[in-house]
């Protein structure tokens, strides 16, 4: 079935922001704190594997957001995204309340919802995926 224009913009818009977030977040862990502060932070939150978590977290995190902005395998980076935010959800944040001022899980929750949603409702019609897989969209008119 063949994905409607006005949601089709809808899931565009929302596939470049929170793309362009996961991929500031992914860069940042490659970037400005390196790969072993990364891991080093995750010790000290005591994320479990924290080194491989490391490197697991900022490679699907830049990845993913690059696939979000292109809209490329959506669906899969979608699921990816969201297993490294519930991971984060339940491991670093859940404590500490919903603000994210209080180190609580607010973004967490919201790109995690954001990348669950678009990994159901596919890339919309303006995406490498529509392009590649030829119009098999999950949204339906």
């Amino acid at each position: 079935m063949k994905t409607p224009v006005v949601p089709s913009i809808g899931i565009l818009i929302a596939r470049i922001g929170i793309g362009v977030i996961f991929l500031a977040h992914g860069l940042q862990k490659f970037r400005v704190w390196g790969l072993d502060g990364t891991a080093a932070s995750f010790e000290q939150m005591e994320v479990p594997a924290p080194t491989a978590s490391a490197y697991a977290a900022a490679f699907i995190e830049t990845i993913g957001g690059i696939a979000l902005i292109a809209g490329l395998l959506v669906p899969l980076a979608g699921i990816l995204l969201f297993l490294v935010m519930a991971g984060a959800f339940f491991i670093v944040h859940i404590d500490n309340g919903i603000w994210v001022a209080d180190g609580g899980y607010e973004l967490v929750l919201a790109l995690g919802m954001g990348a669950l949603l678009l990994a159901a409702v596919g890339a919309g019609k303006f995406s490498l995926d529509a392009i590649l897989f030829r119009g098999r969209s999950r949204v339906s008119a």
